[in-house]
Parts: structure tokens; sequence; C-alpha cells
């Protein structure tokens, strides 16, 4: 069921490529324009390149997140969705999978990009890129919690941010952590061994949490 469900949102989100788009669009425009406006001194642009890198992802992850359940709720389907034989944890499973394939993997598959215009060498874009797998699902998941609380709201953006971002500043401090120790040649298996816990906990936890929220909203 949660193949179909992923199945299901992946269509919808495609038909409407401007969602899609626009989070993408926001990372590529942070980290285009921060050399610009910084310098281009390569060990400035290297020494603060995991925070650019991270911050810009966490927002564009932000953007996308409010239409998790918003069209459903809009629609109707999403009290629908809560009567289904299948379970509703792991529907919020599907969707918040199919969240993480539109918003985290292309933020991964620009992670070269970030890395030449921050000037990162081999070393460093391969732990952002390790990062970015183990903590941008994370950011999904974590995420998800506010949307089920926020989702009946006519204004829940700001909500919505203030709920998420203190939840997602420990994935901030430990990946950004990661890309500084492996720029010093330092290893990082600790620090991509919490993320990877982070990332475990959360989605063990969230769809649960979430579903919870959902019919909390809806009742």
């Amino acid at each position: 069921m949660p193949g179909r469900i992923i199945q299901r949102e992946l269509k919808i989100v495609f038909r409407s490529g401007a969602e899609v788009i626009n989070p993408l669009w926001f990372f590529l425009i942070v980290i285009t324009l921060f050399p610009l406006g910084v310098g281009p001194e390569p060990q400035l642009l290297a020494r603060i390149a995991a925070g650019v890198v991270w911050v810009a992802a966490l927002l564009a992850s932000l953007l996308a997140l409010e239409r998790l359940f918003r069209d459903d709720f809009l629609d109707g389907s999403l009290e629908q969705l809560l009567l289904l034989p299948t379970p509703l944890p792991l529907t919020v499973l599907g969707k918040v999978i199919a969240h993480w394939l539109v918003t985290g993997v292309p933020l991964i598959i620009l992670s070269p990009l970030a890395a030449l215009l921050l000037s990162l060498d081999f070393v460093s874009w391969r732990a952002l890129a390790l990062t970015l797998l183990l903590g941008t699902p994370t950011f999904s998941f974590l995420g998800a919690i506010g949307v089920g609380l926020t989702v009946g709201l006519r204004r829940g953006g700001v909500l919505l941010s203030l709920l998420v971002l203190p939840l997602a500043i420990p994935v901030l401090i430990f990946a950004s952590a990661a890309i500084d120790a492996a720029s010093m040649g330092l290893p990082v298996t600790g620090y991509l061994a919490i993320l990877g816990a982070m990332l475990a906990a959360s989605a063990t936890l969230s769809p649960f949490a979430t579903a919870a929220a959902l019919r909390i909203s809806l009742h």
C-alpha cells in the first residue's frame, strides 16, 4: 500500500511542476548568490559551505512541506484516507517518502554543483552528499508531524516553521560538523552514525505521531 501512495503522490506532484521546481530554485539561488555576496576567496567559501548548504536545504524543504497534506485536506480526500483499511501510519509513511523523493533527492543530485560553487574538495563533497542522504529524509519525517498539526489552519506556514525548525537544529549541527571534520581530514563516521540514528528514530516514530496529529486536526 505505501508503494501505491508513493506512485499517487508523485503523479500529483509532477502535474503541478511549479511546486516541485520552486524549492530547487530556492536552493540553487542561495548557493549561487552566496559566493557573490561574500567574495570569491576559496578558503572562506569552503569554511562556510557546510552552513550555507544545510540552511538552504532546510529552508527548501520547508517550502515544500506545507503541501504534504494540504491538497488532500482541501478536496476532502484526507478524511477518506482515515477510513481506509490500511493503517494511517503506513499511508503517512508513503506520503513522506514521496515528499523526500521530490525535495530531498534533487538536493543530493545538485550537491556536486554546490561543492563546485563553494570550493569544496572531493572528500568534503562526499561528506556533504552523505549528510544530505541521511539528513533530508529526517527533515521530511519531522516536518510531517508539524504539517499534521497545522493542516487545518488557514495560515499555518509560520506556525509550521516554528514547530519544525527547533526539531531540525540537531540535524543541522551534526551535518555541518561532519562536513567541517571532513574538510580537516578528520573521521566523520561518528557524525554519520548520529545522523543515521536520528533518521531511524524519526522514521519509526514520525508516522505514528503524524497520524495522531492528523486525527486531532480533523476532529
